[in-house]
């Protein structure tokens, strides 16, 4: 009987620090490489990629045979995109530029079958629920998600606290381009003002119990992000990776 427990839910309410990945290439074969390395969790990212629920579905697959558990990242935290996400077995959601309360408490709706959400319920015909072979997945299900959103505007960081205090909610995640974006710094993530307004960021999440998240391929800043609280922490994205492997391999053999 396989284990279908959320183990990244688990691990985040333990408070543990749980190492990831960015998968920004929509392809099962370059996923599966990468699920190889046994990182704690992998992100495949549907906002800013040609990612959809089928490359999902296929990624998801090729992940099923590896120590890593998969969060899966929506263009729009929109209700029909997420039940197709939760209909394919995704049981961790990180939805993208949540400004407000308001919105939080909505996805948290959208993750919940009824009475206490609007999910739709079509778990007999979904690979969620193994075409019906999971007889308690429907008892166990809005237990079993684990919802993470991304507050990375001017707006969102304004309304932090409230957005921290929506029950259902799991995580924030701080989105650090973004929010060098909002604070005039595009493209310097690492700027004083960016780690500052992070750091408080962090704080915050934290004084409500919500487990932190952040992106940075920057070693230090990740390490000090880790000793900060941040329980989710992505160190590296998959493209970036190959790019920069193969310019250095170029380059030492040029003349």
């Amino acid at each position: 009987m396989p284990d279908y427990t959320n183990r990244f839910k688990k691990s985040l309410q333990a408070k543990e620090a749980n190492i990831g990945l960015w998968i920004s290439i929509p392809d099962p074969f370059t996923t599966e490489i990468c699920a190889t390395a046994e990182f704690d969790w992998m992100l495949l990212d549907g906002e800013h990629t040609p990612t959809d629920p089928l490359t999902i579905l296929s990624q998801l697959q090729a992940c099923a045979a590896y120590n890593t558990q998969v969060v899966a990242r929506p263009p729009i935290g929109q209700t029909h995109l997420i039940k197709q996400l939760l209909d394919l077995g995704v049981q961790n959601l990180l939805i993208p530029m949540v400004d407000t309360a308001e919105q939080a408490c909505e996805l948290v709706q959208a993750v919940r079958y009824p009475p206490h959400g609007i999910r739709g319920v079509g778990y007999g015909s979904a690979r969620v629920s193994r075409w019906d072979s999971r007889k308690d997945y429907v008892k166990i299900a809005n237990d079993d998600v684990c919802l993470l959103v991304q507050a990375e505007t001017a707006t969102g960081l304004r309304n932090l606290d409230e957005i921290c205090a929506v029950e259902g909610v799991d995580g924030v995640f701080l989105g650090p381009s973004d929010i060098s974006a909002a604070l005039g710094h595009l493209g310097n993530p690492g700027h004083p003002d960016v780690v500052a307004t992070i750091e408080k960021g962090i704080t915050t999440i934290l004084k409500h119990g919500k487990a932190a998240g952040i992106l940075t391929p920057d070693r230090t800043l990740a390490q000090h992000y880790l000793k900060l609280g941040c329980t989710f922490v992505a160190v590296g994205v998959d493209a970036r990776t190959l790019a920069i492997g193969v310019r250095e391999l170029r380059a030492a053999f040029k003349n």
